[in-house]
């Protein structure tokens, strides 16, 4: 039986509160429990060594937090939703319960999802590295011409790209900012990566996927100004002109507790109201 659960919780009224109700009904059942308030960077507080499940409770953006703060230890994550779309929190609270009961007693399933790892090389020294679960995302500032960024697969030149940016996501990013600029959804456990001009000059320049093998590089030309770099649209800084970003399969994966209740089509067709008139 399951001995420790550690509790990721946004950081608002009702998120706290589930997190402190399932503290409770853990402590009833003598599970240990620990509460952490998903913080921003550099204020993330540790995860207990002994944690063996990670329950987070928020949206997808807290679930997005905990597993780049907490995906590496390796203990498998359930995401309940108390937030908003929900793709990859997809359990709401009336749901928890019953889960719970299962995965006290390992009875669960888990999906590994892969990790991007991106680097921005500048002057040729690594200024910054970080893994993410959804994308890596160049993109223009609000009031900046389009941005041309030369980009490299594997050392071989793919192109020029001329466009307001370019996401690189992984396939469970492939239902967020992707899905808005025109990208393909990707089955979440496929090893892939994918490369999304937004809002390309060119209009063929369309969508690319590639094999999780490949290595990604960016180039920013000499004229590049305001143009910023995001992590999973939650970590970011500003790129200088020269800077290469380097984007390739993480060495580690995450593994989110799958819902006994709904598949990942039906989760496609609800909340993206697929069929409905």
């Amino acid at each position: 039986m399951i001995q420790h659960i550690s509790i990721v919780v946004k950081k608002n009224a009702s998120a706290v509160q589930a997190g402190e109700a399932l503290q409770s009904w853990l402590a009833a059942r003598n599970v240990r429990s620990n509460l952490l308030l998903n913080e921003p960077e550099p204020d993330i507080p540790p995860l207990p060594e002994q944690t063996e499940v990670i329950v987070v409770f928020g949206g997808d953006g807290t679930l997005l937090s905990a597993g780049r703060h907490y995906g590496r230890h390796g203990a498998p994550i359930l995401g309940v939703n108390v937030g908003g779309l929900g793709f990859i929190t997809a359990i709401g609270l009336e749901k928890l319960y019953p889960i719970l009961e299962k995965i006290l007693h390992h009875d669960f399933q888990v999906e590994e999802r892969m990790l991007l790892t991106g680097t921005v090389i500048r002057q040729g020294e690594v200024f910054c590295r970080q893994s993410v679960l959804n994308d890596v995302v160049i993109n223009k500032g609000a009031l900046a011409r389009i941005v041309e960024l030369k980009t490299y697969i594997d050392n071989e030149y793919l192109t020029t790209y001329r466009a307001d940016g370019l996401i690189v996501s992984t396939p469970t990013g492939s239902t967020a900012y992707t899905l808005g600029a025109g990208g393909p959804i990707v089955f979440p456990t496929l090893q892939a990566i994918t490369l999304i001009p937004i809002c390309p000059f060119t209009l063929t320049n369309r969508p690319l996927i590639l094999p999780d093998g490949f290595s990604i590089s960016v180039v920013l030309d000499d004229r590049s100004r305001d143009v910023y770099l995001t992590f999973d649209g939650q970590v970011g800084l500003a790129l200088q002109p020269q800077d290469i970003v380097e984007i390739k399969k993480a060495d580690g994966a995450i593994n989110l507790i799958k819902s006994p209740y709904k598949s990942y089509f039906e989760i496609l067709r609800t909340k993206l109201r697929w069929g409905e008139m």
